[in-house]
């Protein structure tokens, strides 16, 4: 599979299919993921996300800077990690739910348990995350966000992200943020392009 695919065809998609997303995209304008076309280490990416889970972006940032500053590396793969022993990556800021995660990531890497990012491209979105999520503290939602920004999947609707939740609830006027399965429904009029839907949703969401 290409990583990315056709944001004029999205976005004119999503303006057609639906007349309330559409006053928003020209509000915003074009969206679009920085990342697609660049490489990346599928170690690397898992392993930031794992670090970015249920912290602020500062606050993982920092954590992040203080790990590369530790291992002299700005690449967070299985040797660099192995590099590292579990006392320091705790002062770097780690929990030990975190550094379980990153241990195990790291393990079934070197046991060739896990796609690399060259071998990602040619593995559908299921099959990814039913891989993926073998890991230790990687759920779904983390392998979606892979799929979104890295891979560039264009029909993933991640429907446990609170930020998806609150902007469909800006979208539609609502007096609350859906549950999943009301997300699935209403994003039904996205697909195929439910990837850059879920862009502006966090857009809404955030806009004033």
């Amino acid at each position: 599979m290409p990583r990315g695919f056709d944001l004029d065809a999205a976005h004119a998609h999503l303006a057609h299919h639906d007349p309330v997303l559409a006053g928003w995209i020209a509000r915003l304008g074009p969206l679009a993921p920085e990342g697609w076309q660049k490489p990346f280490d599928s170690v690397d990416a898992l392993a930031r996300a794992i670090l970015h889970q249920q912290l602020t972006g500062k606050a993982a940032a920092t954590i992040i800077g203080r790990i590369e500053a530790a291992t002299g590396s700005r690449t967070l793969k299985p040797a660099v990690l192995a590099g590292i022993d579990d006392a320091r990556l705790r002062a770097c800021g780690v929990s030990a739910n975190k550094l379980l995660a990153l241990r195990d990531l790291c393990r079934r890497a070197e046991a060739g348990e896990l796609p690399s990012a060259r071998q990602m491209p040619g593995i559908d979105d299921a099959r990814l995350i039913e891989q993926l999520t073998r890991v230790r503290g990687i759920g779904r939602w983390t392998v979606e966000m892979l799929l979104i920004f890295r891979l560039g999947r264009p029909d993933v609707l991640p429907l446990d992200d609170l930020g998806v939740r609150k902007g469909v609830q800006k979208l539609d006027g609502l007096a609350a943020p859906p549950p999943p399965k009301a997300v699935w429904q209403r994003g039904a009029v996205w697909a195929p392009y439910r990837s850059l839907a879920s862009l502006y949703l966090w857009r809404i969401a955030d806009a004033g």
